[in-house]
């Protein structure tokens, strides 16, 4: 019988091993969701077998309480396991990626300038055109001075601009130069939205510049209205995130096309781009009836954000990187009650209503600040010393059991858990204290126990004394693991700094080779301009004008035919923008942009590839504890799974909303130095 009882416990135990086993490896391989399923069944399973044997119900809590301890730990550490095999395989994508970084600030610089060289230049000499002609045309005396006057003035502006485009400075604009470009107009003009962030300022002045540009070119003697208002009610459908929106329409009631070949064919698409990666969107299109000149009217409307709201995300404490903070709390927890519920009789310290009161309570106050180890260690230790002092001073009550030096003995490692994260997480300065506090109420523990004889004092002091030696050492310990996280940190930084050199001498390589074209074209053309208005020779400012336009298209189509197809952008966040173009998707980037760690920029990349589909808008926000991305659920269940993994193996969130949108929360790891 005794044979027999000794095979079923050797068994019971390669199954309980087993399980654990089971269980860590789903934490490693699978979902939160999963291995917090498996954990728990596992619980409830060896939980029940006393249960189904009829032992007292004390006896049966006692078991879960154990066994879930230990099987929180094993499911800990295996999604710690987890998340560290995930960020080494971002940091190895980021490494090989970093390559291509240099290349794509290139392309991202051409595309700026580009941008800025249709929208700047092109808008001055437009003007020029349109001026000279109309005054060639009436033949007028008055509207030829007039016209000289305007070329000479916008001339020396586009030179003046145009030489900036080749510097380092991109100056954003704002409402203020909107209204200076409405009045220089002499358009109907309203604005009563007055705040707005940067780059829906921008985008409003990149809007009214290309609206006002393309009515000169086609619709000449038009009335044209600009409107910068708050949304109203007709406007809630497209409102995206939560933000606020206000609406810019250019609209003009037709007239007559008196420069036609002026465009460069970029302005209405470009718009398109520039409104629709702030958060808005975009139209335009003919409205209304024939004007005078058998052209019908023309709208152009952006609906912009008006405010952005930036929310601060809580990490998940069952699946993010505190998980394992939380398992210490339920090890601990299983540990003390847990332990003392395992027995044949109701416990002594469970005897009585008070007793029991008190124990539970002190023993929660001594195991749950460790849910603070990583956020607020030097909090967390003062927490779990006092609850000590207070279960010491219970203990001199006699109320309760086990006496207070037994329990330091046993369950001590929580003070020193705490203070290794005091090693790890504050300076030397603001740590030193954790060890010495440990030794010396630790101390008081010990030398409260019944087997000291002689003079407790005297026992204390012996007894912090040595207590202060393995104390010193796990700080220590924590103190080597900080300044190892430190060197790699610093040697991080290097590597960015070095990255960032190399992106911004490819952007300047690029903005030489702008130079270079443009100075012999559209520049030369430009200077032109100015050199026949100053000797009133109209003609010759309209034939410069159109010439420059035309450069200025060469110069456009020359900086399109450079593209780097068969490259892959890097995986950071930044590369987000050259792989939304390659699927004809569009991104949008809210909040300050600042550095992130590698392996969140590698997550964040990883997301909005998945996400990516033709058309699809996506939303990046850079957040006080990480960035979020999102955009349109995909339709295919596969993709969505996958967005689901990365969610988590970065610690983070996967929500979607009824709007039919899905915001994967990527959280940025927490400081090895608390502020």
């Amino acid at each position: 019988m005794n044979g027999f009882a000794g095979h079923v416990g050797v068994l019971f135990l390669v199954a309980a091993v087993c399980a654990l086993v089971t269980v860590h490896l789903l934490a490693v391989r699978r979902t939160a969701g999963s291995s917090l399923t498996a954990a728990v069944v596992l619980t409830l399973a060896v939980a029940a077998i006393p249960a189904v044997r009829g032992r007292p119900p004390h006896f049966v809590a006692g078991v879960a309480l154990t066994a879930g301890g230990v099987v929180a730990v094993v499911r800990a550490t295996g999604r710690s396991r987890r998340h560290r095999s995930a960020r080494r395989s971002a940091l190895a994508d980021y490494e090989a990626g970093t390559a291509a970084v240099p290349l794509f600030a290139a392309l991202a610089e051409r595309d700026r300038l580009a941008a800025e060289l249709h929208d700047v230049a092109a808008h001055r000499l437009t003007g020029i055109v349109v001026s000279a002609g109309a005054a060639l045309r009436l033949a007028d005396r008055e509207r030829t001075g007039d016209a000289l006057r305007h070329a000479g003035e916008a001339g020396r502006e586009a030179v003046r601009e145009l030489e900036r485009l080749t510097g380092l400075d991109a100056t954003a604009a704002g409402f203020a130069e909107v209204d200076a470009l409405a009045a220089a107009h002499a358009v109907d003009y309203r604005r009563t939205v007055d705040k707005a962030p940067a780059s829906s300022a921008e985008a409003t002045y990149r809007v009214v510049r290309e609206a006002l540009t393309n009515a000169a070119r086609y619709a000449d003697g038009a009335t044209v209205r600009v409107r910068i208002e708050p949304t109203d009610d007709r406007d809630k459908a497209v409102r995206a995130g939560g933000d606020r929106l206000f609406v810019v329409t250019v609209t003009d009631d037709g007239g007559t096309a008196v420069e036609p070949g002026l465009g460069t064919g970029r302005g209405l698409a470009g718009l398109a781009a520039t409104v629709t990666a702030t958060g808005g969107t975009f139209r335009a299109g003919p409205v209304g009836p024939v004007g005078q000149g058998g052209r019908e009217g023309w709208s152009v409307r952006a609906s912009l954000p008006a405010a952005t709201v930036l929310p601060l995300r809580r990490r998940p404490a069952w699946r993010g990187t505190t998980a394992l903070d939380y398992a210490l709390v339920a090890l601990a927890i299983a540990l003390s009650l847990g332990a003392s519920l395992l027995s044949a009789d109701v416990p002594a310290p469970f005897g009585g209503l008070l007793p029991a009161l008190v124990t539970v309570v002190v023993s929660g106050l001594h195991a749950v600040p460790l849910a603070w180890r990583s956020r607020a260690p030097g909090r967390a230790l003062a927490a779990v010393l006092s609850a000590l002092l207070l279960w010491w001073a219970c203990d001199r009550t006699g109320w309760t059991q086990p006496p207070v030096s037994d329990v330091f003995l046993v369950y001590g490692w929580v003070e020193l858990t705490l203070v290794h994260s005091v090693g790890v997480r504050l300076p030397w300065r603001r740590g030193l204290f954790a060890p010495l506090a440990v030794a010396a109420v630790g101390g008081l523990a010990l030398a409260s126990g019944s087997g000291i004889t002689g003079s407790r004092t005297a026992a204390w002091a012996v007894l912090a004394g040595v207590l202060a030696l393995p104390a010193l050492a796990v700080w220590s310990w924590g103190r080597r693991t900080a300044r190892r996280h430190e060197r790699l940190g610093a040697a991080d930084a290097r590597r960015r700094v070095l990255l960032d050199g190399d992106a911004d001498a490819a952007a300047s390589a690029q903005r030489l080779l702008f130079a270079t074209g443009l100075r012999d074209t559209a520049l030369r053309h430009t200077r032109a301009v100015v050199a026949a208005a100053e000797e009133r020779d109209l003609r010759a400012v309209r034939e410069e004008a159109r010439a420059g336009l035309t450069a200025l298209r060469d110069v456009l189509s020359g900086l399109r035919a450079g593209d780097a197809d068969d490259d892959a952008p890097p995986p950071t966040v930044s590369g987000i923008t050259a792989l939304a173009a390659r699927h004809g998707a569009v991104v949008r980037y809210v909040g300050a942009r600042r550095p992130l760690p590698a392996a969140v920029e590698v997550f964040a990349y990883r997301t909005a590839s998945a996400l990516m589909a033709v058309g699809a808008t996506l939303t990046v926000r850079t957040l006080p504890d990480g960035v979020e991305v999102s955009g349109p659920v995909p339709a295919v269940p596969a993709v969505e799974r996958r967005l689901r993994a990365l969610a988590d193996v970065a610690g983070g969130t996967l929500s979607t909303t009824d709007h039919g949108a899905v915001h994967v929360w990527l959280p940025q790891a927490f400081p090895w130095r608390s502020e």
